[in-house]
This record gives C-alpha cells, sequence and structure tokens, in this order.
C-alpha cells in the first residue's frame, strides 16, 4: 500500500503521470514554439471584435445616448417652458390680485364716504326736526308760563285778599293787593 500512494519513484511512475494528463511540458501560452501562432489568433479576433463592437454595437449605444439626450434636452425645454408660462401665470396672478385688492379698497373707501356723506345728511335733517322741536316746544313752555304767571298773579291776589280779610276781619282794597302781589313777584 505504501507503494501506491507515491512511495515509489522510478519510470513507471513518470509514465502514470504523462498518461493521465497529457502535459508534457510547461503553460501553453508561455511556450515559446506557439508564441507567433498565439500572436496571429489574438490579432484576428481583436480586429474581428473590433469590426463587431465598432460596427454594431457602438452604434446602437451611441445611439441611444443620443436619444438620450436629445430626450434630456427635450425635457430640459419643456421644463423651462413650463416655469416660463408658470412664471407669466404668477406674475399675471399677482397683477390681478393687487388690482382687486386696489378696486376693494377703491369700493371701500366709496362706501364708507357715502355713508358718511348720508350719515351727515341724516344728522342735519334729524338737527333741524330737533330744532324745530325744540323752538316749538320752547314757544309753548313760554306760553304756558305766561298763562301760569298770569293764573298765580291772580290765585296769589284773591288768597292774600282772603288771609287779609281772615287776620284782620277787612276786605282789602283790591289795588293795593294786587301792587303787593307784584311786589311779591318781581322779587
Amino acid at each position: 500500500m505504501a507503494e501506491s500512494h507515491g512511495g515509489a519513484k522510478g519510470p513507471a511512475a513518470g509514465a502514470h503521470t504523462e498518461a493521465e494528463g497529457g502535459h508534457g511540458g510547461g503553460f501553453p501560452p508561455f511556450e515559446s514554439s506557439t508564441f507567433a501562432s498565439q500572436l496571429v489568433s489574438l490579432a484576428i479576433f481583436f480586429v474581428v471584435l473590433y469590426v463587431i463592437v465598432s460596427k454594431l454595437a457602438l452604434p446602437r449605444v451611441g445611439g441611444a445616448i443620443e436619444a438620450r439626450q436629445n430626450k434630456i434636452e427635450g425635457d430640459l425645454a419643456e421644463a423651462q417652458k413650463l416655469k416660463d408660462q408658470s412664471d407669466a401665470a404668477l406674475k399675471a396672478y399677482e397683477s390681478e390680485l393687487a388690482s382687486a385688492r386696489s378696486r376693494a379698497q377703491a369700493i371701500g373707501n366709496e362706501s364708507r364716504d357715502k355713508a358718511n356723506a348720508q350719515a351727515e345728511a341724516e344728522r342735519k335733517t334729524l338737527e333741524e326736526q330737533l330744532a324745530a322741536k325744540l323752538a316749538e316746544a320752547e314757544k309753548t313752555i313760554a306760553s304756558t308760563r305766561t298763562t301760569a304767571m298770569s293764573n298765580v298773579r291772580g290765585i296769589a291776589a284773591d288768597a292774600a285778599g282772603s288771609i287779609v280779610q281772615q287776620l284782620t276781619g277787612v276786605v282789602p282794597d283790591p289795588a293795593s293787593v294786587n301792587a303787593a302781589v307784584d311786589a311779591s313777584l318781581k322779587g
């Protein structure tokens, strides 16, 4: 068993290795006898690969890149156009808002002025009516006072005459009673 595990060294062991692996030399790409043919194969493969890539793959990739660039530029142009439109709409909105505010302020001022003028007119009319009623009331009070004072004078004269008669038992002279009442009313 020791022999089967690589213990024997001789021609049988070397033959066994060549028969199983078939490699008699070094790594094939590094062998100098196949180096020229490998370079020719590499050059042919590189030229074929270059032609395939340059004629088939690169135009497709370039077309895709160009289409993508055109799409991006179109999207950017559309976005700029929409931004310009939104800016214009915003400016129009702001100008309309400012115009509406000024119109509202003008309407408010006009309404306030009308209300003030109407209130002033109503106040003047009311003051005139009150002044007329006050003048009429003063006339009524003056006439009532005059009437009352004339009645008071007569009542006072009658009362004074009755009091003097009760106290003295003599009827007083009406002219002297009127003179006494007039002097007492004047103050």
